[in-house]
């Protein structure tokens, strides 16, 4: 609990914007007498945004959204703050897990926020009774937009939620600077690896995987991408990067990443042609981007190290990482993203939320975008804590961009 203590003080004095959002919640309290239902990543970053809630009057309730990115000491120090409720564990297994975020449920949460969308999920198909308590939800990351708008494609999603990662603040600075930066440190602290030389293979070129293959390539890496997307593979290549198939790069990696969010990434077709010694990481969301379970079923030994399984295939040595879990939070020293760039997306999810709480009623269900004027007040909160100033339009500057009548 002391360490716990101690994280989360340390994080927090690197996250001014939400310092300030927490001094106005504490005085507005805009989620009193309301119950927050969270699944998160346990770390000091989320702590500092679960606090600020309970700044703003919330009874908070969370648990994890990863079994292997909670930080035991940090949940611990969580209890032991008034009106919050921790419920995650490290390494907790399958039926733990679940359990925990039914007891999350149990709180009979108005406002649920995920990442990953576990929450919202579980209340969909086992826990509708507790459908009658929700305003409405924030969801954090891409994997859990893309089950979402699934979802309210198909009518089945019954309260609105705001897509907290479909903001520019979310993918400038948390998928590109974030993604980017922390999934390379974890890898190489987990493996002590030189990047400088190494061909990586960044699997998607989304916003984390545009971030990630350009840090990489700061690095001295030569970065191969993949991609199923024309427009981004194009991008890829005018960013100077290789662009291939996952068939033609598998056998020319020595370090994988997959960013894509999606399953099946890195399979039975691609094992056999890795190189001997190929490392293999997931940066996108669930461990379901690399087949863990074909590569542990028809390997012919498996060794364990701290965060790194390494199975012997055809007399080949393969090296996963965090399980195939997300590589910057699941290795044992994975620190998740930079503290500065979390201060940014926890502001943005706070704010959303307090939005839900005081307009969430009047939302339609489905998915719905963070009003600008929270995505553009954080960029602002955050230039001030810079000492940052730009410039403002001037009123014959507002009036030519919004005419058509003033010709060239």
């Amino acid at each position: 609990m002391k360490s716990g203590d101690l994280k989360i003080a340390w994080a927090g004095q690197y996250m001014p914007v939400l310092s300030s959002i927490r001094k106005r919640f504490d005085e507005e309290r805009p989620f009193a007498g309301m119950t927050v239902g969270m699944a998160l990543h346990v770390e000091a970053k989320t702590a500092v945004l679960v606090e600020t809630l309970a700044a703003g009057g919330a009874e908070v309730h969370i648990t994890g959204c990863n079994p292997l990115s909670t930080q035991d000491d940090v949940s611990a120090a969580l209890n032991t703050r008034q009106g919050i409720h921790s419920y995650a564990r490290r390494g907790a297994g399958v039926e733990e897990y679940y359990a925990a975020i039914d007891r999350v449920l149990d709180a009979r949460p108005a406002i649920t926020i995920d990442d990953g969308m576990d929450l919202i999920h579980r209340i969909h198909t086992e826990r509708r009774e507790v459908l009658d308590s929700i305003i409405g939800g924030c969801e954090e990351t891409t994997t859990g937009i893309h089950r979402l708008r699934a979802m309210a494609r198909d009518g089945a999603l019954a309260f609105p939620v705001i897509a907290v990662n479909d903001t520019p603040m979310k993918h400038f600075f948390d998928n590109v600077h974030g993604t980017g930066e922390s999934s390379l440190a974890s890898i190489m602290i987990t493996t002590n690896v030189l990047i400088a030389g190494k061909q990586i293979v960044v699997a998607g070129y989304g916003f984390c995987g545009r971030g990630l293959a350009q840090k990489a390539r700061n690095l001295g890496a030569r970065v191969i991408v993949t991609e199923v997307d024309p427009r981004r593979a194009l991008q890829a290549h005018m960013d100077g990067f290789d662009v291939m198939t996952m068939d033609q790069a598998a056998p020319l990696g020595d370090i994988f990443v997959t960013t894509t969010g999606n399953t099946s990434i890195i399979t039975e077709r691609h094992f056999p042609n890795l190189k001997n010694g190929a490392i293999l990481a997931n940066a996108g969301h669930f461990n379901v981007e690399i087949d863990v379970e074909w590569l542990a079923s028809h390997s012919d030994s498996v060794i364990h190290r701290d965060g790194i399984d390494t199975y012997t295939l055809g007399g080949k040595a393969i090296h996963l990482l965090a399980e195939g879990r997300l590589v910057n939070l699941a290795t044992p020293k994975g620190m998740g993203h930079p503290i500065e760039v979390m201060d940014l997306s926890f502001s943005v999810q706070a704010l959303s939320a307090e939005f839900i709480a005081k307009h969430g009623r009047q939302l339609a269900p489905g998915v719905h975008d963070v009003p600008s004027v929270i995505d553009e007040e954080v960029a602002r909160l955050k230039l001030a804590a810079l000492g940052l100033s730009i410039d403002r339009l001037t009123p014959e500057q507002e009036t030519y961009m919004s005419s058509w009548t003033i010709g060239t």
